[in-house]
């Protein structure tokens, strides 16, 4: 049948992943540093991965099967390790993974205009919340992490300019949350991208050693070596 289709000018491609965010149907994937058509069958036509900062994507219409959604969101879920029929993050659209600004440098990140809203997040990633992450989020690949206790951001006024530069933060508190949980999804992120390094920030009480401990797991159960940086914010 001949229906809208998305068409992908490669050459114009960066690989920088905004479409795949885009796409509910999870009909696109970052492959060989390209976005592309996982299956024609996948793609609804309708166009919402169009915000490509490079104009790489168009709709066309072509010669292709009929847009099956439940099979999009099959495989969707079975790439993300989650049950069919289960909502991404939790169910949460919130938790939708997106890259909010670039992962600018501390200096640049001073210079760069301030934005007329004084509301307006400055994190460089959403979601934060480890347990809302997707290991398969684009801005993953070849990050550098910083895995920081909850309470960090609001113990250091200086984390952004200090801690945050170039890094992907992953918030977690081993105290409060499932350690379980957080052991395997930092595994499944550690095994499928390459990073870079991982930065713990934790603070001095006994509990939010926890941190250090679910690295250290993490980087052996994923079976990879990545440098590892500890640091304690000290209370008083």
């Amino acid at each position: 049948m001949q229906r809208p289709i998305i068409e992908i000018d490669e050459e114009k491609c960066d690989g920088c992943g905004q479409c795949v965010l885009d796409c509910a149907e999870g009909a696109l994937a970052v492959i060989d540093g390209k976005a592309r058509l996982i299956s024609d069958a996948y793609c609804d036509g309708l166009g919402a991965c169009l915000n490509c900062p490079r104009g790489a994507l168009r709709i066309v219409t072509r010669e292709a099967p009929a847009f099956d959604e439940a099979a999009a969101l099959a495989a969707k879920a079975a790439r993300e390790g989650r049950p069919a029929g289960t909502a991404a993050g939790h169910g949460c659209p919130g938790s939708t993974p997106r890259r909010l600004t670039p992962l600018l440098s501390a200096q640049n990140a001073q210079a760069a205009p301030a934005s007329p809203d004084a509301l307006q997040a400055r994190t460089a990633t959403w979601p934060l919340q480890l347990r809302l992450v997707t290991p398969s989020a684009p801005y993953l690949r070849g990050a550098r992490l910083l895995l920081a206790a909850h309470c960090a951001g609001f113990c250091l006024p200086d984390l952004h300019r200090h801690w945050l530069d170039g890094r992907v933060a992953l918030i977690a508190c081993p105290k409060l949350d499932d350690s379980h949980e957080y052991l395997q999804k930092l595994t499944d992120i550690l095994a499928s991208n390459d990073v870079r390094d991982i930065t713990v920030l934790r603070m001095s009480v006994p509990c939010c050693g926890g941190l250090d401990m679910l690295a250290q797991k993490a980087l052996a159960a994923a079976g990879v070596s990545v440098p590892l940086h500890s640091h304690v914010v000290h209370l008083g």
